[in-house]
């Protein structure tokens, strides 16, 4: 059976991703609108309530705006790559390795993760729910992304200002992805969080700090193990048991959907740095929807996804 998908937003950056993720695969048939029609609000209804599955690649209000177009009484299913419901009730949240796979094929409504959000939560959520982590630590998170995860404006900013060499924002201390990571965490405290954007298109790296000594003891092989155990199934995740001196971004990275974790730490284990690699437009946006779209579809997960890194 062919599903039919419309992407609301497909000439943004997530939509355009998605959009390459899809093409060749006769499973699914892109409900495709042109400029016009993507302005003509009726047109734009239509397209939603007849597909079977619309993805909105929009900004949070006009996301909320294209959920309140769709007939609840109808049969069109959504994922959401915005903001807009990662915390909302009613919600499943995009990441099966999470939430589990048959949660994300049963949903209905799916958001679809934040990019750095899936690092943090993909590191410190299975550890806080195994024990291994306190719930009421007062986690950091420092992490940098490629100019991409910013859209179209950021994009332009850093392909116009060659000597941009970083940027750190959300100085102010209130990103919205903070929710986002607490929830699904479980957390007492919303984290620390220091993002910052590195002049490479793509990209990612997440990374929380612990203070082992100062946290009741557990040591690294513990947390690796962890990480280990709970992701031994998953085709998408995996957790580097490898040593390295270095972890690097490159300038050239090629699309992917998967990510690594690493676990280092000390020679005495009183310190660990937990670290999370992935593509932000990847498993950290247009790959995580493909896969929820692929649980939805009852295909499997790691269709026409990029997985060799």
């Amino acid at each position: 059976m062919t599903l039919s998908v419309f992407i609301d937003g497909a000439s943004g950056t997530t939509g355009l991703e998605i959009r390459e993720r899809l093409q060749g695969r006769p499973e699914f048939a892109l409900l495709l609108l042109d400029e016009a029609q993507r302005k003509n609000p009726a047109a734009r209804r239509a397209a939603l309530n007849d597909s079977d599955v619309a993805i909105l690649c929009l900004p949070d209000d006009a996301a909320r705006e294209a959920v309140g177009l769709i007939d609840p009484t109808g049969s069109t299913r959504v994922i959401d790559a915005s903001s807009a419901h990662r915390t909302a009730e009613g919600w499943t949240y995009g990441f099966p390795e999470l939430v589990g796979r048959d949660a994300v094929a049963g949903a209905r409504v799916v958001s679809n993760p934040g990019c750095y959000p899936t690092g943090f939560l993909a590191l410190v959520a299975p550890l806080v729910r195994a024990g291994l982590l306190p719930v009421d630590w007062p986690y950091t998170v420092n992490a940098v992304s490629g100019y991409s995860g910013g859209g179209k404006a950021l994009i332009a900013r850093f392909e116009a200002e060659p000597d941009l060499a970083f940027r750190s924002y959300a100085l102010a201390l209130g990103h919205k992805h903070l929710g986002e990571m607490q929830r699904h965490a479980a957390l007492a405290h919303a984290p620390v969080f220091a993002p910052a954007v590195v002049p490479a298109y793509r990209g990612m790296v997440v990374e929380v700090p612990l203070p082992l000594a100062a946290m009741g003891g557990i040591g690294p092989d513990a947390l690796r193990e962890g990480l280990a155990e709970f992701y031994r199934d998953s085709a998408v995740i995996r957790v580097d048991p490898a040593e390295r001196d270095e972890l690097v971004l490159t300038r050239a990275m090629e699309p992917w959907d998967g990510m690594r974790l690493h676990v280092f730490a000390d020679a005495a284990g009183t310190q660990a740095r937990l670290i999370a690699v992935l593509d932000n437009l990847g498993k950290g946006a247009s790959g995580a929807a493909v896969q929820s779209l692929n649980l939805m579809a009852g295909l499997d997960e790691t269709a026409g996804l990029r997985l060799s890194a």
